[in-house]
């Protein structure tokens, strides 16, 4: 009787036990589960987009280039596939992207402004429009001014006529290396210098002061490697 009755006083306790262990099995799964899905999901990007890119695979007009990242000068335009239109700067002469944009007061906005480190360019689907050597053969001959025009250390320079679309600029040619550039004259800004070339579906459009063309060949060869390191793999 005294044996009945201790079994009698234990049974609500184990049994109370064996409902416990399970739950607390189960919670323990639970929490385990939830903490290697939270781990699996949880972002691996640093705020510093330290694993962002430094170049960007885009397509202008069908045609594939590798553009740095740091070039791109719109950032609404810093992402890959196909983009109608895309505008970066490059360092020159070293070509490179340029960092982070220095701030600039009232005091040195004049000095920059007159000071230009950089080659502008601007990369769009011509959607077969008329290229650039053609603007060349057929187009500028009809505004040029007729007087002769004699070449200087290779480069010529012939006047458009005042009474034209190109009133006020100046078309700058050579042969090698190849070079063909529509410039405005030095004015109250600095005069700047428009050079186009076609590479595929797209037309690439440098612009770079007018000084530059002291050292017009440096020019040159900079845009022709410029558009060499920026092209994609090719089939």
């Amino acid at each position: 009787m005294t044996l009945f009755s201790a079994a009698s006083l234990r049974s609500p306790r184990m049994r109370t036990r064996a409902h416990v262990v399970p739950i607390v099995l189960g919670g323990t799964a639970a929490a385990c589960a939830v903490a290697l899905v939270a781990y699996l999901l949880w972002p691996t990007w640093g705020s510093g987009g330290a694993n962002a890119p430094d170049k960007l695979p885009v397509s202008v007009g069908g045609t594939l280039f590798n553009l740095p990242v740091t070039a791109i000068r719109m950032k609404i335009q810093r992402h890959s596939g196909p983009q109608e239109r895309i505008d970066l700067d490059f360092l020159y002469p070293s070509l490179e992207p340029p960092g982070a944009p220095r701030h600039v007061t009232s005091d040195t906005a004049e000095a920059a402004l007159q000071s230009i480190d950089r080659i502008f360019l601007s990369i769009a689907a011509h959607h077969d429009a008329l290229s650039p050597e053609q603007r060349t053969t057929t187009i500028y001959p009809r505004y040029l001014d007729q007087s002769a025009a004699m070449p200087s250390d290779g480069l010529t320079m012939r006047m458009f006529r005042t009474d034209t679309p190109y009133g006020g600029e100046d078309l700058y040619s050579a042969a090698s290396p190849a070079l063909t550039a529509r410039c405005t004259r030095d004015a109250a800004t600095p005069g700047m210098c428009l050079a186009e070339r076609r590479v595929g579906g797209a037309d690439l459009t440098f612009r770079f002061p007018r000084s530059w063309l002291s050292q017009w060949r440096d020019v040159a060869e900079a845009m022709e490697r410029l558009t060499a390191q920026l092209r994609g793999p090719r089939g």
